[in-house]
């Protein structure tokens, strides 16, 4: 790291789990977010001010005026523009030193999987089940982290599912069947939440890359913005997910 670094991280640095080594491993990471709206906008936002070496965004819509009340990556002039290049020219003001990488597109197939296996950590930004379960699927094949978030009205989740081990995967949570995750254009959702559950995803990825604390692993995060209540439900492994059962 250079003077300007190690100016710029000196607060992460400073915390005994972090430290110089733990600033190297974020320098070095690879973090890929799938959405670019509520909960990508401060998700990418905080993972590139703390110094995430290489972001990669993806989304396959433009920026609308409705988006502006949550989506705090993008401003009025972006209004017409891609949101994965509009979230790019935010972070590329927030730290140059951060590569970001865009790509105006739904992820699916084989270009989920070639994400997947690039990075380190995945965060699930998304607003619908058929994306979930597509990055999910991803993630167990190739053993990766899947850091995933959801919000609607004053509600939000956040959970963390690791690959690999004998935790569970986002499909023991959730069965991939019945009706579509309702979504904030039909159900609404209050600013603040999405960035409370956003930033609960940057933290919970920044853990995982520098090896800090106990993961959300097996645990889903409750929020109730209403009555400001915070609560963590805990779920184990199916033993017959069709997801990671045979793994």
């Amino acid at each position: 790291m250079n003077d300007d670094q190690l100016l710029r991280y000196s607060r992460q640095i400073m915390l005994p789990q972090c430290d110089i080594s733990g600033q190297h491993k974020l320098l070095a990471a690879n973090a890929l977010i799938v959405g670019a709206g509520g909960l990508g906008s401060p998700a990418a936002m905080y993972l590139a001010a703390a110094g995430v070496g290489h972001i990669t965004i993806c989304d396959d819509d433009e920026v609308d005026l409705s988006n502006l009340q949550r989506q705090i990556a993008h401003h009025t002039s972006d209004v017409g523009l891609d949101k994965v290049i509009s979230t790019q020219n935010t972070l590329n003001q927030l730290n140059p030193d951060v590569q970001v990488t865009a790509f105006k597109q739904r992820l699916q197939g084989e270009e989920l999987d070639i994400e997947v296996k690039k990075a380190d950590v995945i965060l699930d930004c998304s607003d619908n089940f058929t994306t979930r379960f597509a990055i999910n699927k991803a993630c167990v094949t190739y053993r990766k982290p899947l850091v995933s978030g959801a919000a609607i009205r004053f509600e939000g989740q956040v959970s963390v599912f690791m690959s690999g081990t004998n935790a569970p995967c986002y499909n023991c949570l959730y069965q991939d069947e019945g009706e579509e995750l309702q979504n904030c254009a039909t159900n609404g959702v209050i600013a603040p939440i999405t960035g409370i559950v956003g930033s609960i995803q940057a933290l919970e990825s920044i853990k995982l890359i520098i090896h800090a604390g106990e993961a959300l692993t097996g645990r889903l995060l409750l929020i109730d913005g209403l009555t400001m209540t915070i609560k963590t439900m805990r779920f184990k492994r199916n033993p017959n997910c069709p997801s990671c059962s045979k793994l």
